[in-house]
């Protein structure tokens, strides 16, 4: 039976770009060098939101805000399955890449979900084709999709 992970990621859109992290090196090559939110796994005893503050932490040195759920997809992997839930976060002081390979603000218009890992592809999707204004409702988990 495959490991099942429960997983967070911040969508931070400024002036009509999104913060993307590009992975480094991977054990698993089917997400080496795609681009992700920043965020990780949520810890035992940690609701989500807390999880996506000390991901944001350790991997920006940032203090951030959550602001709003926005999307929850589930995607089963060759070696796992993860459940990503995405919250709209906002940051309240600089930041610096401590993990990842490059971090990039890329226009909403232009966002291409085959560039980023298959678990985030769909949230870049609603990202891409959801109005700014709507930006900030949503957004429960149901399997394999987005709402």
């Amino acid at each position: 039976m495959k490991k099942h992970l429960q997983v967070v990621g911040a969508v931070v859109v400024r002036e009509g770009k999104v913060l993307a992290a590009r992975r480094g090196e991977s054990r698993y090559p089917y997400v080496a060098h795609k681009y992700e939110f920043v965020g990780g796994k949520v810890e035992a005893g940690e609701t989500e939101e807390e999880a996506l503050l000390r991901e944001l932490r350790e991997e920006l040195r940032v203090q951030a805000r959550v602001l709003a759920p926005f999307a929850c997809v589930t995607h089963e992997y060759p070696d796992f399955i993860v459940t990503l839930h995405t919250y709209r976060c906002e940051f309240l002081s600089d930041f610096c890449n401590t993990e990842h390979e490059a971090l990039e603000w890329m226009p909403l218009a232009a966002l291409d979900p085959a560039a980023w890992a298959p678990a985030d592809a769909p949230v870049v999707q609603k990202l891409r084709d959801t109005p700014v204004a709507e930006k900030s409702r949503d957004a429960g988990c149901h399997g394999g999709e987005t709402r």
